[in-house]
């Protein structure tokens, strides 16, 4: 069974039913403040990418990029989002990871929620051929100002594993997360999100980022994440992982 199969299916069924909120999967936070009473526009979307290579002695490379895109209404919103990170080095791959999902948001109040996500992972140098997650819950808007954003969710759901060495589980799990935003400056502004998939295997992602707007359509990010599993993988015993990433920005 590949739950990853079913992600159109779910996206649509949270679109018109959203009564369910399916977790993230991948090493970083779903950092897309996406409620749709504060919405200034029926779209936005955005893309991050950055690279990094080198030759001569030591011949190396890097790439990373991620991409949200965010539909609004009166009271739901529909989001997209990605990345990819790709590691080389004397023309080895040491880093191999993608990551794909969807979600949607439906507001019942001025500050209560339902929402949905689908998640598909696959980063087979840390020992996950492919990970799927499903969940269902509720969430809460505690801050949806201009300066300061606050949501915390959470809910029960459902996780599949295929492992790179071999064999796949499928567990029950436990989701809570919290995300901040903090706009410091018309043009500056600080994201910190962390997300907790309790299962067997515990999964929590922490994300922390600055954003600085260099004009109406480009910008910098510095964003640090960190990955810790409770029972990793055989082929990949480190418990924690870190990924610190400068990425140029394009807002549509």
């Amino acid at each position: 069974m590949n739950f990853v199969k079913t992600v159109p299916a779910a996206i649509l069924l949270t679109g018109s039913a959203l009564l369910s909120h399916f977790a993230i999967a991948d090493n970083s936070v779903f950092t897309v403040m996406d409620d749709p009473a504060t919405a200034k526009k029926p779209f936005e979307g955005n893309l991050n990418a950055g690279y990094l290579a080198q030759s001569g002695n030591t011949t190396s490379s890097s790439l990373t990029a991620n991409s949200n895109l965010t539909w609004y209404n009166t009271a739901t919103a529909w989001s997209l989002w990605g990345n990819a990170n790709n590691t080389s080095a004397n023309d080895k791959r040491s880093s191999e990871t993608y990551a794909l999902g969807g979600r949607s948001r439906y507001n019942m109040t001025d500050s209560d929620y339902l929402f949905g996500q689908a998640s598909w992972l696959t980063d087979r140098y840390n020992g996950y051929q492919a990970r799927d997650v499903l969940t269902a819950g509720y969430g809460r808007q505690f801050f949806s100002g201009p300066v300061h954003s606050l949501r915390v969710e959470f809910g029960p759901g459902v996780r599949y594993d295929e492992y790179s060495d071999g064999g796949h589980k499928t567990q029950p799990l436990g989701y809570a997360s919290g995300i901040y935003n903090w706009q410091l400056t018309d043009n500056a502004k600080f994201i910190q999100g962390v997300s907790v998939l309790g299962s067997e295997d515990t999964t929590v992602n922490s994300e922390t980022a600055l954003e600085v707007a260099i004009n109406e359509h480009f910008g910098l990010r510095v964003g640090y994440n960190v990955t810790w599993n409770s029972n990793p993988p055989a082929s990949a015993p480190e418990h924690t992982d870190r990924r610190t990433a400068v990425t140029l920005g394009y807002k549509m």
